[in-house]
C-alpha cells in the first residue's frame, strides 16, 4: 500500500459521502472515479464497507429523534408504526439482494458503460419527476402507511443496478406516490438504516477471507471520509431540496454520466 492509495481512499471516501444520500448515485461516483484512478479493491468491497461511515452520520444527526422513538416504542403505537414501517420497507432489497449479489458485484459493478448510461436516465426522470410530480399527501415521513412503506421499498431495489440511486429510486418512489418532497428525502434516510447495515454485513461475511491488513486500512481512512461528508450533507439536504427541488440533481447526473462515456471512449 501507497500514499497515493491512502489519498484514493480519501477521496473515494468523501465522494461516498458526499453522494450517498442525494440523487445522483453514490455507488456510480465511486465506481466511475475508481475505474479512472486505477484503485482495485477484492470484489468491490471496499466501496460497499466504506457506506457504513454514512449510516452513521445518520445515527449521529438523527440521534436525539432515534431516541425518543425508542423510549416510546413499549408505549407509542406511532412508534411501532415507524419501525415496521422501515423494517417493512427494507424487506424487499434484503431478499433481492440476497438472491442476486452474485450478479450485482461480478456483472453490474464492472460495467461502467451501463454506470453511465443509468446515472444519464435517471437524471432524466429527476427532472421529469421534479416538473409533474402529483400533490403531496403525506408530509410526515415518520408516519407513512406500512403498505406505501413497503412499494417505496420496492422503489429501492432499481438502486441495484449501479448508477440508479438508492436514495433517487426512494425519492422519486415515494413522490410518485404522494410523499412530498422533504418527507420523501428524510425517509429515505431512515430507510437507510437497515438497508446499507445490512448490505455491509453481508459484503463483509461474503469477503471475509479476501481482506488483508491493507485494505483494511483503506476501509477505515474511506469511512472516516466518507462519515464527515455525509454529516455535511445530512444536515444541509431537506432545505436545499425545499428551495430548489431535484431539478440540480437531474442535470448533474447528466453531465457526469455524459462525461463518463466521453471518458470511456477516450481512455477505456
Amino acid at each position: 500500500m501507497t500514499l497515493g492509495d491512502m489519498l484514493e481512499a480519501l477521496v473515494l471516501g468523501l465522494v461516498e459521502g458526499l453522494t450517498e444520500f442525494i440523487p445522483v448515485s453514490s455507488t456510480a461516483h465511486i465506481l466511475l472515479l475508481g475505474h479512472f484512478l486505477g484503485f482495485e479493491s477484492a470484489g468491490h468491497t471496499f466501496e460497499v464497507l466504506i457506506q457504513l461511515g454514512a449510516v452513521l452520520a445518520i445515527l449521529t444527526v438523527y440521534f436525539q429523534r432515534f431516541l425518543r422513538v425508542a423510549q416510546q416504542l413499549p408505549t407509542n403505537p406511532g412508534a411501532r408504526r415507524f419501525v415496521i414501517g422501515i423494517l417493512v420497507a427494507f424487506l424487499p432489497a434484503a431478499v433481492i439482494g440476497a438472491l442476486a449479489h452474485g450478479f450485482i458485484k461480478s456483472v453490474l459493478f464492472e460495467t461502467p458503460a451501463l454506470i453511465c448510461v443509468t446515472l444519464i436516465l435517471g437524471g432524466i426522470v429527476l427532472l421529469f419527476i421534479d416538473k409533474v410530480v402529483p400533490e403531496p399527501r403525506y408530509n410526515n415521513a415518520m408516519g407513512l402507511p406500512l403498505l406505501l412503506a413497503l412499494k417505496i421499498g420496492f422503489f429501492q431495489c432499481l438502486a441495484m443496478i449501479p448508477g440508479m440511486s438508492r436514495s433517487g429510486s426512494t425519492i422519486v418512489g415515494g413522490m410518485l406516490m404522494g410523499v412530498d418532497k422533504r418527507a420523501a428525502a428524510e425517509f429515505s434516510f431512515f430507510l437507510a438504516l437497515p438497508t446499507m447495515a445490512g448490505a455491509f454485513a453481508y459484503d463483509l461475511y461474503k469477503n471475509r477471507n479476501n481482506l488483508s491488513m491493507d485494505d483494511g486500512l483503506l476501509i477505515v481512512i474511506g469511512f472516516i471520509a466518507a462519515f464527515c461528508a455525509a454529516v455535511l450533507v445530512v444536515r444541509t439536504l431537506l432545505d436545499f431540496v425545499a428551495k430548489h427541488g431535484y431539478a440540480p440533481f437531474g442535470w448533474w447526473r447528466i453531465i457526469v454520466g455524459v462525461a463518463g462515456l466521453i471518458g470511456l471512449a477516450l481512455v477505456g
